[in-house]
């Protein structure tokens, strides 16, 4: 199979590393195979709205060590279930516009796409892949939870971000012998809680796939105070939830593939610390910062590594596989693998035995 001319996007939330990859693919394309790359801007929605730009070795040059993605990104522009307006009632109109991509697709003369982005970005590539467009995926996600793979890009820098942030939390805790709550991201997985707990010697460490006990929280940062330790740092996930509760969401967005935003447990947490225990606490919530900056240099040499395997397998006429990382080792799966699926911490992972046995709490009675 001959690939002439391909199409990159960056899809779902922005992460750094992301310009890394779309450096790789397209420098390998022009430079080992003799392909055509176009860019498709702000993700799917450039194919729908049939939005491509020609990425020349200029154009991605100097980009390796930007955050962000000179593409444009969109976590909302899902082909087969396509916000097109809304009903009298305020609800949205879904509409299914896969053919409308394959129509742009083909009017570009495009052989294949390289995808980049995590499993809703890859959820969203089904119709285009059972329409018979070839599509090569690259997971993209500072969340870590994209099955079949050990790491993704974006996840290290985003560790390292929150870690900082803990570091310095740790300061003015102490100073003003406080409780002091940081809120990180993760949506349903606990990878960057965990990492970044860790990593800053969080006292508590709570995480999506450990639902915590309330009391034994409390009982947690009143035992180190009795010990004279008289400021405690809490590392929470934001889909963190109380045994006996659900988790914290700060908005709704039904246009969006993933339509619950969560966000607000470390308040609702430090509250009900200070109610129980008398001590005063203080809640920082990370949000998107984390998502932000220049990568690391582990996510630039992963980032790299990826989009140079992408591009490889597209010149070798792959079709539907998305690169991972599985035993230190990068490969490649089938992209239907990682659809509707989501890799969480694991109750036996090492790293928990680890935390436990530096006296790291994790809320459990």
């Amino acid at each position: 199979m001959t690939t002439k001319r391909i199409g990159i996007f960056t899809g779902g939330g922005d992460c750094p590393g992301l310009n890394a990859v779309i450096r790789a693919v397209t420098k390998t394309a022009i430079f080992d195979h003799g392909i055509e790359v176009l860019g498709i801007e702000d993700g799917l929605q450039g194919l729908i709205e049939n939005r491509l730009r020609p990425l020349t070795s200029d154009a991605v040059s100097n980009i390796l060590t930007t955050g962000g993605t000179i593409l444009g990104t969109s976590n909302k522009a899902n082909p087969s279930r396509y916000c097109t307006g809304k009903n009298p009632d305020g609800s949205p109109v879904f509409t299914d516009v896969t053919d409308l991509c394959i129509e742009h697709a083909k009017y570009h003369d495009l052989d294949a796409i390289v995808a980049i982005g995590g499993d809703g970005t890859m959820s969203s590539c089904k119709g285009l892949v059972e329409k018979g467009l070839r599509v090569i995926g690259v997971p993209k996600t500072i969340d870590n939870d994209l099955w079949g793979s050990e790491l993704t890009f974006g996840f290290l820098t985003a560790v390292a971000t929150a870690t900082d942030a803990l570091d310095r939390l740790h300061t003015t805790a102490a100073s003003h012998h406080r409780v002091m709550l940081a809120e990180v991201m993760g949506r349903n997985a606990g990878w960057i809680a965990l990492h970044s707990g860790v990593a800053s010697g969080a006292d508590v460490i709570l995480i999506p796939e450990i639902p915590y006990d309330l009391v034994s929280v409390c009982d947690a940062v009143v035992a180190r105070s009795r010990r004279g330790k008289r400021y405690s740092i809490l590392c929470i996930a934001e889909g963190a939830r109380p045994r006996d509760g659900a988790q914290v969401a700060r908005a709704i967005d039904p246009t969006s593939p993933d339509p619950v935003k969560l966000g607000g447990i470390a308040e609702q947490l430090g509250a009900q610390i200070e109610a129980h225990t008398q001590l005063e606490t203080r809640v920082a919530v990370l949000g998107h910062v984390q998502r932000g900056g220049p990568p690391n240099a582990a996510d630039r040499v992963l980032a790299t590594q990826f989009g140079h395997h992408a591009m490889n397998l597209v010149a070798a006429g792959a079709e539907s596989r998305v690169v991972v990382m599985q035993q230190a080792r990068v490969t490649d799966i089938p992209i239907e693998d990682v659809i509707d699926r989501q890799r969480t911490v694991t109750h036996d992972h090492l790293l928990l035995s680890a935390a436990r046995a530096v006296a790291t709490s994790f809320g459990e009675p």
